[in-house]
Order: C-alpha cells, then sequence, then structure tokens
C-alpha cells in the first residue's frame, strides 16, 4: 500500500449499526430481525434503482420508502406514529464497539465519512454517537443528488479532503462499496465483520480486516 494522507470512512453498516434498529422493530413484529434485514435491502436497492432511473430523492425519503415496502411485504401492520418511532431510530444508530478507539489512533490525519445519508441523519447520527471530534468531515452524497457507486460521489472525497484517491484509504463494510471505491481509484480496506466471500467485480480490496482497530495507521 502507498502512503496514505487522509481516511474515508462510510457510514452506514461501517460506522454504524443499522441492524440496531432491531429492538425498535419489537413494536411491530415478533421478528425484528426479518423486518431490520428486509428494510436495510429494500433501502440500498432503492438508492441504486433511483441513481439508475435519475430520480433522486434524498436518503430519508428512501429509508421511509423502504420501511413501508417491507411492512407491507411482510404483512405487518403500523400506525403512523410506530413508523415514525422506527425511522427516528436511524437518527441514534449505535456505533460499532470499536469505532472511537479506531478514529482515535488515526489522529493525525483527516477522517472523514462519505455516506448515503441525508446531512440531517448523519449529524444526528455522528453527534448520539459521539463521534463529532473524531471526525474532521461528513460528506453527504446529496451534494451529487445521485448514490454509491456513481464515481461522482466518490469523487467528493478527494475534492473535501484535498488529497487524490490514491493517497485517501477508504474503508467499508459493504462488499459493493468497496469495489466502486476501488475502481474509483482508493486504496481501499474491506472491513468484512462477517466472513463474507468477495464481490466478483474485477476489483479487490488493498485489505481485508474484521476490526476496524486494524486499519493500517
Amino acid at each position: 500500500m502507498s502512503p496514505i494522507r487522509g481516511y474515508v470512512f462510510d457510514a452506514y453498516g461501517t460506522l454504524f449499526d443499522v441492524h440496531s434498529v432491531v429492538e425498535a422493530g419489537r413494536v411491530i413484529t415478533g421478528d425484528p430481525v426479518a423486518l431490520s434485514t428486509m428494510w436495510r435491502q429494500k433501502q440500498l436497492e432503492y438508492t441504486w434503482l433511483r441513481a439508475l432511473m435519475g430520480t433522486y430523492a434524498d436518503f430519508w425519503v428512501v429509508t421511509e420508502a423502504a420501511l413501508r415496502y417491507t411492512i407491507g411485504r411482510l404483512g405487518l401492520t403500523a400506525s403512523e406514529a410506530q413508523v415514525r418511532q422506527l425511522m427516528e431510530a436511524y437518527l441514534s444508530l449505535a456505533c460499532f464497539p470499536e469505532v472511537k478507539a479506531a478514529l482515535r489512533q488515526l489522529a493525525g490525519r483527516p477522517r472523514a465519512v462519505l455516506s448515503n445519508g441525508a446531512p440531517s441523519m448523519l449529524a444526528a447520527a455522528v453527534t448520539a454517537s459521539g463521534l463529532t471530534a473524531l471526525l474532521e468531515h461528513v460528506i453527504s452524497v446529496d451534494r451529487v443528488k445521485t448514490y454509491k457507486p456513481s464515481p461522482l460521489v466518490y469523487a467528493l472525497g478527494p475534492e473535501t479532503l484535498g488529497v487524490s484517491a490514491g493517497e485517501l484509504l477508504f474503508v467499508s463494510s459493504n462488499g459493493w462499496d468497496v469495489a466502486g471505491a476501488k475502481a474509483f481509484g482508493y486504496q481501499v480496506v474491506w472491513c468484512n465483520r462477517t466472513g463474507a466471500p468477495e464481490e466478483e467485480l474485477g476489483v479487490r480490496p488493498d485489505l481485508v480486516i474484521d476490526s476496524l482497530e486494524k486499519i493500517p495507521r
């Protein structure tokens, strides 16, 4: 790996545990894991579909649409108040246990988040998790009105940090995001917490780890 001049992190699934909404899901189902799993998958699908269709809506809108689809698909019933309660869980997602220590050990070079999240969602999650002082930049795709893995999104990292992509280390736990960042030109670390196989997209991460604390300094 080449010398690193800055770090760019994915947010959802990498810093923040999207499945920490499971507890909130218990208000409408006895199987909140199934709810959380489908909600997340549909959320991602809607970002990809909207990017392809050129019909951008911010991540809050996409996340609510995915939730409403999931409720219907699983045959559940939820009041508007319960939908709001589930949505609000996304504003205070738990971060993974090693996140703060990992970010602290990388101090001295700029640390950024580059996320599909809407600015208000990211601000709320970063504040709720106590990460504000550990990040120099929080970058939303809202600036370019499309979603990962569009190169327009990945270009926001070098543009914001003033460092070329090849000198930045991009960190994500999402295999498709790893492929997109590598194809763009970042050095890439895949935080593969679940031991998943690599995506078959013709590119490979520079390093695979199972915890963010193992990010090279």
